[in-house]
């Protein structure tokens, strides 16, 4: 399967690009390791930051600024590790089977590699907080499950969280974080024709998080391993929302 198939998040809109207000950050994290992170829009807070998925980077972001209605700052932090696409990004490594069979059930599993990966957006969220700031966490794919575990596993300041086409990864452990996280709006939106990673994932998350007092809106689409311009628009409303306090 190729990786882009997993990363490539797309979206549609109009306009130019936002100016990158700062080419690259270097942000130290709890584990000692670092991240680039690539910033644009205004100076927030708010700030919304977006892990990108497995295979792609923090510059293909970039085409997003122009569909999001936002008054603050974009984040896209660089996954720590490099992949065999020339310029693409990972949170960390994955065994890649055929685009039909998927990935594997991940939601059994801890991967090596991904408590790095949440520790080192943790520590990044954190040194935001200085300025009292308001953060969105989200991602794409693999960016998606790095974005759950910071926010289920850990204690990370958070305004509200952003799913996309993503799937439980050692879904006991999350679960125990839930009920800490009671009242936090979150997104999530999957493609019912996910060949990448099951709908049926995203679904039964989706409906835990809920039971557990979380505000969630759930946003299934007919597509497959995507951000198609329904979900644009309905993340449009789910963020001015969150802005407004509704």
């Amino acid at each position: 399967m190729p990786a882009v198939a997993i990363g490539k998040a797309r979206s549609w809109g109009s306009g130019r690009w936002l100016p990158v207000i700062a080419a690259v950050l270097v942000a130290s994290s709890a584990c000692g390791s670092s991240l680039e992170v690539l910033t644009a829009g205004r100076d927030g807070p708010p700030t919304l930051v977006l892990l990108h998925g497995y295979g792609s980077s923090a510059q293909e972001w970039m085409p997003f600024t122009q569909s999001i209605v936002w008054p603050g700052r974009f984040v896209f932090p660089q996954g720590l590790e490099r992949t065999e696409r020339p310029g693409g990004r990972a949170w960390w490594p994955l065994e890649l089977g055929s685009a039909e069979d998927g990935l594997p059930d991940l939601a059994q599993s801890r991967p090596k590699g991904l408590t790095s990966a949440a520790a080192a957006v943790g520590g990044l969220l954190n040194g935001f907080w200085w300025r009292r700031a308001h953060i969105v966490l989200g991602g794409f794919s693999q960016g998606a499950m790095v974005a759950s575990d910071v926010a289920f596993r850990s204690t990370a300041r958070l305004s509200a969280l952003v799913l996309l086409s993503g799937t439980p990864v050692d879904e006991a452990s999350w679960r125990r974080g839930y009920a800490a996280r009671r009242g936090l709006p979150v997104f999530i939106a999957h493609g019912r024709d996910d060949a990448v990673l099951p709908f049926s994932g995203s679904e039964r998350m989706q409906r835990d998080l809920a039971a557990s007092g979380l505000r969630v809106t759930w946003v299934p689409f007919d597509g497959g391993h995507e951000i198609p311009a329904e979900v644009v628009i309905a993340l449009n409303q789910f963020l001015r929302s969150v802005r407004e306090g509704t």
